[in-house]
């Protein structure tokens, strides 16, 4: 009996919305080293049956395990791929084995990641060890287009703990042709057993030029200032560039350094301002974003004011001069800890559900009392 494919008309908590999903992506940017690891491996006979992928969310970690699920489904034998003269991990997007897989219809894939919630109308917030039992019935079946199966961990990170537990059984007793892509942006936090029984595939963020080639392939034409300051912001994440650019990131980031530059002195009407935008509904994404970007702020000024290079990869004009005065304001370690507090105390209003207003509100008044030494 056949697995059937997965339902197709559930949210997913990896979707970027207005931007395909990893599975759909026919690219993948850099990595080419990794890429060739699991081609010579297969070619060789000698593919292990479970590759821990890690690196920054949003690099190409599901992108590079949809790629391989791809060609191994399509070869399935080193032979008939020797015989193809394929040099590659790519198949084209008209392949009967891409168009099923893209549309969630391969029974021989198995993607586990944090559930949706039908009656929250939201995503669970970590990966249930229900979901991890899902192998039980992948695997216990015949498969359904014979030869290998794949089974996607995106991410093993958000695991509680009785989830780890269940994946290291099957990790520690795998089927036949059987391959487990373990994806982690936190690879430390996973039980030593797990990260023992994989071998380790680590991804490094892309270059500059390498993210730029993303962020134009995926949103064409585009002030060039606009991509050059959506790549810096991104760091090496295509991921996060792409939700710079669909959630209005840079406008944001924008809307932050007018209030940075104003401190010490707070420009109260835009801080208000920026508040109620964020504390609004469905401003989920953009609150979000906001914590990244500030957190981000901070690390690189307090990197600034520790004597570090000097700043070339300024955002906007004028950043590395506003840094440099509020840094000399106060002690560094003021600094950091504003920084440690920030994150902490985000953390916790989330928790506790507190209202987002008075949480941004408190964080910039906390700026202010550091920038005012």
């Amino acid at each position: 009996m056949a697995r059937t494919p997965e339902p197709v008309d559930i949210p997913e908590p990896d979707s970027l919305e207005g931007f395909p999903h990893p599975r759909e992506t026919e690219i993948l940017y850099g990595h080419q080293q990794a890429e060739d690891a699991l081609r010579q491996a297969f070619m060789a006979g000698r593919l292990h049956h479970a590759w821990l992928v890690t690196g920054p969310a949003g690099i190409g970690k599901a992108t590079l395990a949809y790629r391989f699920a791809r060609f191994l489904l399509k070869y399935g034998d080193p032979r008939v791929a020797e015989g193809t003269g394929v040099s590659t991990l790519h198949v084209p997007p008209e392949d009967p084995v891409f168009r099923r897989i893209a549309a969630r219809g391969h029974a021989n894939v198995l993607t586990l990641r944090k559930p949706w919630d039908d009656r929250a109308k939201k995503f669970k917030t970590v990966l249930t060890v229900d979901e991890v039992r899902r192998t039980s019935a992948f695997f216990g079946m015949k498969a359904g287009e014979g030869g290998w199966r794949i089974c996607i961990v995106d991410t093993a990170d958000d695991m509680n703990a009785n989830a780890a537990n269940a994946l290291l059984k099957v990790l520690e007793e795998p089927p036949a042709q059987t391959v487990f892509m373990v994806l982690a942006n936190h690879p430390g936090r996973l039980l030593p057993t797990i990260r023992s029984r994989c071998r380790q595939l680590p991804l490094t963020p892309l270059s500059h030029d390498q993210l730029l080639s993303a962020v134009h392939g995926h949103l064409g034409d585009m002030a060039d200032g606009d991509m050059e300051a959506i790549a810096r912001l991104a760091q090496g994440s295509v991921g996060r560039a792409l939700l710079l650019a669909g959630g209005g990131g840079l406008e944001l980031y924008r809307e932050l350094f007018t209030v940075m530059s104003s401190l010490p002195r707070p420009d109260i009407p835009a801080i208000h301002a920026l508040a109620d935008k964020l504390a609004r509904r469905g401003a989920d994404q953009s609150y979000a974003m906001f914590r990244e970007l500030l957190s981000d702020w901070l690390v690189r000024m307090v990197r600034q004011a520790a004597g570090g290079p000097a700043m070339t990869d300024e955002v906007i004009a004028g950043e590395a001069d506003v840094m440099n005065r509020l840094a000399a304001g106060a002690p560094l370690d003021r600094w950091v800890e504003v920084w440690e507090n920030t994150a902490r105390n985000a953390e916790r209003a989330d928790a506790l559900n507190l209202d987002r207003k008075q949480v941004i509100l408190g964080t910039f008044a906390a700026l202010e009392t550091a920038a005012r030494g």
